[in-house]
């Protein structure tokens, strides 16, 4: 019962936790599939957008759930 109890009283916490939970999950989903897009970019169009092949691979390479720090606010 105590982790019942555990979940129960985060969620009283956060109420809007449940809520947002489709809207990020889908962002991080779109998240990754623009990394996995970055390793197949050409040269060129990495240099339109500002990045190197490294930072690129680097990004490519992150987990999905590691978002930016003003998704996670």
């Amino acid at each position: 019962m105590a982790p019942l109890r555990l979940a129960q009283s985060l969620l009283l916490l956060r109420p809007t936790f449940l809520a947002n939970l489709p809207r990020r999950l889908l962002a991080a989903a779109v998240l990754a599939r623009s990394r996995r897009a970055l390793r197949h970019l050409d040269d060129h169009l990495l240099r339109d957008i500002g990045l190197t092949r490294p930072e690129a691979l680097s990004e490519s390479e992150r987990a999905s759930w590691d978002v930016p720090r003003h998704w996670k606010d």
